[in-house]
Order: C-alpha cells, then sequence, then structure tokens
C-alpha cells in the first residue's frame, strides 16, 4: 500500500497564484490546500494533517511574519515565505520568525517545487539534537530553557521569550555544549543547509540570541567567538 501524498497549505491572497500552484503542486503528486487568509489558515490547520505551509508575507489582516511566528512557537510545521521582495533584510527577518526557507516573487515554479521538496527531506529527517525527546528543560550557567514553553527563564526569573530560530539555534548550542561549532555545522544543525543562502545569517542570529542572554556581544561569556572556527557555549549544560 503506497503511503499518502503529502498535505500542502498554500497561504495567499492572490486567487491566481492560489490556483497556479495548486494545479502544479497536485501535478507533482501533492494534496494542496489553498486558502487566503490566517483565520482559513488556522482553520485549515485545525481539521487537516499538513506537512508543509506555503505562506505569503503580504496578507490581509494578520501578516505572514505574524502568522509564522504564531506556527513555530506552537509546532516544527515546515514554513516556506513567498514575498514579492527579495532583500537580505527581509530574509533575515523572515528567518527570524522561523521560516524554513523564502522564495521572492515572481519565481519558477520549478524552483518553488525543489525548494518544497528540499525542506521536506529535512523534516523528515532532523538531526537528533531537534527531535522530540524527554527533555522538559536545559539548565546552563544560572539559566533555563522550557522546552514545550520555548522561552528562556533568567537567573533573575524572567521569562524571555524567543523566536523560531532563536530557539532552534540554542537547542544546537545546548546539545554540543562546550564543543566548537563552525557555520556551516550551525546551518545545518539549525535549519538545514539548503534551507540559508547565506552564511551571514548565523552571524545575525548568534547576535541575537546573545542579547536574550545578556551576553555582551564585545566580550562574550556564554556564546564565544572562535576566530577562524565558529562559535562554542562555553558553559555545562544540565538536562531535566
Amino acid at each position: 500500500m503506497s503511503a499518502a501524498p503529502e498535505h500542502l497549505l498554500v497561504v495567499d491572497d492572490d486567487r491566481e497564484i492560489r490556483k497556479l500552484l495548486t494545479e502544479y503542486l497536485e501535478q507533482a503528486g501533492y494534496r494542496v490546500s489553498a486558502v487566503a487568509d490566517g483565520k482559513a489558515m488556522r482553520r485549515t490547520l485545525e481539521t487537516n494533517r499538513i506537512d508543509l505551509v506555503v505562506l505569503d508575507l503580504m496578507l490581509p489582516g494578520e501578516d505572514g511574519l505574524t502568522l509564522c511566528r504564531d506556527l513555530r512557537a506552537r509546532s516544527n510545521l515546515p514554513v516556506l515565505m513567498l514575498t514579492a521582495r527579495g532583500t537580505e533584510v527581509d530574509r533575515i527577518v523572515g528567518l527570524e520568525m522561523g521560516a524554513d526557507d523564502y522564495l521572492a516573487k515572481p519565481f519558477n515554479p520549478r524552483e518553488l517545487l525543489a525548494r518544497i521538496k528540499s525542506i521536506l527531506r529535512r523534516a523528515q529527517s532532523l538531526p537528533p539534537n531537534l527531535e522530540a525527546e524527554d527533555v522538559g528543560a536545559f539548565r546552563f550557567a544560572d539559566w533555563s530553557l522550557d522546552v514545550a514553553a520555548r522561552h528562556l527563564v533568567a537567573p533573575d526569573g524572567l521569562v524571555v521569550p524567543l523566536s523560531g530560530a532563536e530557539y532552534r539555534l540554542l537547542r544546537v548550542f545546548l546539545e554540543h555544549a562546550q564543543r566548537v561549532l563552525s557555520r556551516d555545522q550551525l546551518l545545518e544543525l539549525a535549519n538545514g543547509r539548503e534551507a540559508i543562502l547565506f552564511d551571514r545569517s548565523i552571524d545575525v542570529l548568534v547576535g541575537r540570541l546573545r542579547k536574550r542572554l545578556r551576553d555582551d556581544g564585545r566580550e562574550p561569556q556564554l556564546v564565544k567567538t572562535v576566530r577562524g572556527e565558529g562559535y562554542v557555549l562555553a558553559a555545562s549544560v544540565d538536562r531535566a
């Protein structure tokens, strides 16, 4: 008995794009649902098992970044962001909100299909450090990462929310504490190498993570830079 086709959800307010993508992706062997806004997206997610969301950035009501951040706070459902803009700033913002990949309009449907296949391959073969496990929290240097809620708890008890990308990057550091990780390794472990087209994104995320951890960017004590090699979490880690 063959496996059921993967179910994709297209969220775009342009009717023609929804029609085009639905027909093209169905021809490629996927099951496709298409909706115009965030409310319809949520209704579909409540009643269907979705394997990947193709999410437009510019939507009526809640925009794609807000919806992506909300999705990532509640699940690891893969998200491919579509946008009419393709600047590096937009890509970084999309990454920070937790998107798995980012494609600028207009795009070649073949490229979209290739990226969808790539994201789904990665989602089906997550590295062990990002799979579900019986760990409720990681504790390090008087900090705690609450795995279920996906937020940091500071030494003074203050709760620090994390974006999806920040959470995944911190998980990688915690799973490989006191080990130097190159940018390529961080890219691969945190998001999959093919998802990020520019290494600078890791430097941006490390900087943001340091701010969350109150780690001085000029003289960091927790996430340290190892010149010419990468980064290291310089703390012992306990699991609870």
